[in-house]
């Protein structure tokens, strides 16, 4: 028994390594990687256009979640593994794709047949628009959490590029984009941001904040009692002895509850800059940083409760930062506009705003301190938001060029797309009225809106099969092909399940 306990530990301590002391990658690779699933969702929505011109489009559940499946998320799988080194060629294929099929469709546009490109154009730019929801931001959430899933289990296998894992200390890794991104991505949808948090007095709006992170504490505190209970493998310089995802959520809430309470929501961004700007000052001249890296005794102590957490306490400034900076960022992009033309000038300010933040990152690299999500740092954030700023402008573009296809075609319909209308809608319920029983179906058979509707329950799914897959399987030893197949059938068995629970309507909330 103690020669098998032995084992055992070693093989843990074994997969524990295998994801530690890792440098990553570019943050040019990394952005390619990120931006690549936008130009996806566009082949998907061109797509579907070209097969109800062509009158083959099935309604069958089956065929759209396998099309949806292999369009969206067998190509990120890939990009993430075998493919990983011919990122451009992908990007190129893609893009070829879609070229053809936008050929076909403007070929066989049954709308301004014999209308010249210019004025095709003229009157595109005029159209108004109606959506329940910005289809680039739902469209944002759900790579992150595909990436997200893909990745958890992928770094297990010997076939997962190291330089995509997580960082040790400084370096941009693909990983590393993860819990930044998550946070900045529900930043834009937040209550505050919507305007549905409690009218009133500051106190109930504390107490609304402080009953919306009850679930997720919860789930924090158990998630850390099934690590510890079980044995299973930890990056203790990840977070640290006990901290994790939940807890760093829980406390990023709370404390933007506080911000936003003392300062107006349209300054979110000066609090973003101020806070990650003296947290940065903080750390070059004070012992902040020497106690992030080596705790209190400079030897790397983990006793107490401090030194046992303190990269998950300390970064959560960070992430704080990148939650100030989401939630200007849906204040921006949430904000009602009429027509095609305000959305192209919109992608253009973010377009613009992330290549300044990238030119500022580099010259934070160069003069300052280098990325590290570990300390959750300027740099990091910096990296976070002009990355974010990128994949929504990419989205945005997917979401023009598709507007324009359906555009060219009348009566197609494409869930997680902008619905476009003849004039503006005058009142809430002419607004209504606008949505089909056509449309409504449509979106039930959506993978993407699936996954944006249970974001928590996929990844929450995803934590605990990958839980279960590395006791079952020896990943550090498995060989390429069964790799491929054990996360292949593992992503497609937790989009089945979001699948079928967005097909019989159910939204799993947990607060």
């Amino acid at each position: 028994m103690g020669q098998r306990g032995r084992k055992k530990m070693s093989q843990k301590q074994m997969k524990e390594a295998f994801v530690s002391n890792l440098n990553g990658t570019s943050v040019l690779e990394v952005t390619q990687g990120l931006c690549f699933p936008a130009f996806c969702i566009l082949c998907r929505g061109l797509l579907i256009i070209f097969s109800q011109q062509l009158c083959s489009f099935s309604h069958n559940w089956k065929i759209r979640f396998f099309t949806d499946f292999v369009v969206l998320i067998v190509p990120l799988v890939t990009t993430l593994t075998v493919l990983s080194s011919f990122i451009f060629l992908e990007h190129l294929i893609v893009i070829i794709c879609g070229a053809g099929l936008f050929y076909q469709i403007y070929q066989r546009r049954t709308c301004y047949a014999r209308v010249p490109v210019q004025k095709i154009l003229e009157k595109f730019l005029k159209i108004s628009l109606e959506s329940e929801y910005n289809p680039a931001i739902s469209g944002y959430r759900v790579i992150n959490s595909a990436f997200t899933a893909v990745a958890i289990l992928a770094v297990d296998f010997p076939l997962f590029p190291r330089k995509f894992a997580k960082t040790e200390l400084y370096g941009t890794g693909a990983m590393d984009f993860g819990v930044g991104g998550f946070v900045f991505g529900t930043a834009m949808v937040c209550l505050e941001v919507r305007r549905k948090y409690l009218e009133g007095s500051r106190l109930n709006y504390l107490r609304k904040s402080l009953y919306s992170v009850g679930p997720l504490l919860f789930l924090g505190i158990a998630r850390l009692v099934t690590i510890k209970s079980i044995g299973y493998q930890e990056h203790v310089s990840e977070y640290g002895v006990h901290w994790n995802f939940f807890f760093t959520i829980v406390v990023v809430k709370l404390i933007a509850a506080l911000l936003l309470i003392i300062f107006p929501l349209n300054k979110s961004w000066i609090v973003a800059i101020s806070i990650t700007v003296l947290y940065q000052l903080t750390l070059d001249f004070t012992p902040l940083k020497s106690l992030i890296l080596y705790g209190t005794d400079g030897r790397g102590t983990r006793v107490g409760l401090l030194n046992a957490n303190r990269e998950g306490i300390i970064s959560t400034l960070g992430y704080v930062a990148i939650h100030m900076a989401g939630v200007q960022t849906g204040l921006y992009v949430l904000k009602k506009r009429t027509y095609i033309k305000d959305w192209i000038k919109v992608m253009c300010c973010l377009l613009l705003a992330g290549i300044s933040l990238f030119i500022s990152l580099h010259i934070v690299q160069v003069n300052v301190e280098a990325v590290s999500r570990r300390m959750a740092n300027l740099a990091f954030c910096i990296w976070i938001v002009a990355s974010s700023l990128s994949l929504l402008s990419c989205l945005l573009l997917s979401d023009i060029i598709l507007s324009f296809a359906k555009f060219l075609t009348k009566g197609t319909l494409v869930s997680c797309s902008w619905k476009l209308i003849e004039s503006p809608a005058t009142n809430k319920k002419h607004s209504e009225s606008l949505v089909s029983e056509a449309e409504k179906k449509e979106a039930r058979l959506c993978l993407i809106t699936a996954l944006n509707r249970n974001q928590l329950t996929f990844f929450l799914l995803s934590n605990i099969t990958t839980g279960l897959i590395n006791m079952m399987v020896d990943t550090l030893h498995s060989s390429t092909s069964w790799a491929l197949f054990v996360l292949s059938s593992y992503i497609f068995i937790n989009c089945l399940v979001i699948y079928v629970l967005n097909l019989q309507g159910k939204i799993i909330k947990f607060w």
